[in-house]
């Protein structure tokens, strides 16, 4: 099977060219450079589980390092990697599409930078991100999305969605970057940060 690679913007069949797809594994990565900081580059990557109108229902539809698992266990962080170190996904979060409830529409998974403005970082420091897309049961990669370099003073990113429509499950590659971090994201989703 042939991994098939996406652009910013792009939107492809996520089950309906994969049959019986329902397990998977969204592996995120990155590198940083042009930082001396003195500080470690502590990327998080979140899940949020979205309605119809894009908006989280509250913080238990919210999956990142301090709630590793929602509220029906359809989405679970594997855990958080504090510096970026080594090769490979950074992070991962699974998905069984199989289990979503149904008043969930979306999933958007993010990345934000941990205390960015104490640290004096943000993604222009960061590059070669990606997101990918593994068959959990078989550890094939179906999909990979490359961020590229586009980002400057940004702190935090959406970087893609998984969406239904008619029964199926999508993937639009995002690559949107925020600015104020994991709050005026939570914001963006319905969320209070606090």
């Amino acid at each position: 099977m042939t991994v098939i690679s996406l652009q910013k913007g792009q939107k492809i069949d996520l089950t309906k060219g994969n049959p019986g797809l329902s397990k998977i594994i969204v592996g995120l990565g990155w590198d940083t450079n042009k930082y001396s900081g003195g500080f470690d580059f502590d990327l998080d990557a979140s899940a949020f589980l979205l309605d119809g109108n894009g908006k989280a229902r509250g913080l238990h539809d919210f999956v990142f390092y301090s709630n590793l698992v929602s509220e029906e266990g359809c989405v679970t962080h594997t855990g958080d990697n504090l510096t970026g170190g080594g090769d490979g996904d950074d992070e991962q979060i699974k998905i069984d599409l199989g289990i979503v409830p149904a008043h969930v529409d979306k999933i958007a998974i993010t990345v934000t930078i941990y205390d960015a403005i104490v640290r004096a970082q943000n993604f222009g420091q960061v590059s070669n991100a990606f997101v990918r897309v593994i068959n959990e049961v078989d550890g094939k990669e179906v999909m990979r999305y490359d961020l590229g370099e586009d980002f400057s003073v940004e702190t935090a990113l959406v970087v893609c969605e998984l969406y239904r429509s008619q029964g199926e499950w999508k993937f639009n590659a995002i690559g949107n970057g925020f600015s104020g971090g994991l709050k005026a994201l939570c914001a963006n989703f319905g969320l209070d940060a606090e």
